[in-house]
């Protein structure tokens, strides 16, 4: 069976629109996906995986920019291309400010289309990486204890294990069998890809001495 990803879903009312970007989508290997309005957009059932939204900024029963916020929320990791007959400058301002990847004016060329949509899907890829990553950071976190949390928070704030092994009322060897332990199940490979582990969960990273 054919990967059903990357996916492109496309929402245009214009069905002459629809029919050629999903021909073209179809041909360069990726899956196209259409809705005529907003509304049978977002009635779909949830999808995880790569790909991006080529929106129409002019649709029936709602306004393109309107919706990029709800799409935006409800698909953090696909990228919006917006596709539009005509746009103007505080228009494209405010799609861009919002987050859009690309800003397209109908007719558009298919070779620029599909170089965004390429741009896009990479971009959904990178995204839904540091994603499934975090999330591996974050259990690795979990599996720590109370201890470990917290030699590990002073360590990365910059105190060295005697300063440590003082704060918490423990012996420096202590700290020193506690700061092993604690690289080892969060895999950290030095003491500065421990501090970058720490930045992507948001603890404290600042500097206490």
């Amino acid at each position: 069976m054919k990967d059903a990803w990357p996916l492109v879903m496309i929402v245009d009312d214009d069905v002459s629109v629809r029919e050629s970007v999903e021909a073209l989508i179809r041909f360069s290997g990726w899956q196209p996906r259409s809705f005529e309005s907003a509304a049978a957009f977002l009635a779909q059932t949830p999808v995880e995986g790569p790909g991006c939204i080529l929106l129409d900024i002019h649709l029936p029963d709602d306004n393109g920019l309107d919706l990029q916020g709800r799409i935006a929320e409800q698909y953090p990791e696909l990228p919006i291309l917006f596709l539009t007959g005509y746009g103007d400058v505080p228009m494209t301002v405010r799609a861009m400010k919002a987050g859009a990847a690309e800003f397209l004016t109908k007719p558009f060329d298919n070779d620029v289309l599909l170089d965004s949509v390429e741009r896009a899907i990479e971009t959904s890829k990178r995204m839904i990486g540091e994603r499934r990553e975090l999330k591996q950071i974050a259990a690795r976190y979990a599996s720590l204890s109370r201890r470990e949390r917290e030699v590990m928070h002073l360590i990365v704030a910059g105190l060295l294990n005697k300063q440590v092994g003082g704060e918490l009322g423990i012996s420096e060897i202590t700290v020193k069998a506690h700061r092993g332990r604690l690289m080892e199940k969060m895999k950290a490979r030095s003491f500065a890809d421990l501090v970058k582990m720490s930045e992507r969960l948001g603890l404290d990273t600042a500097s206490r001495r």
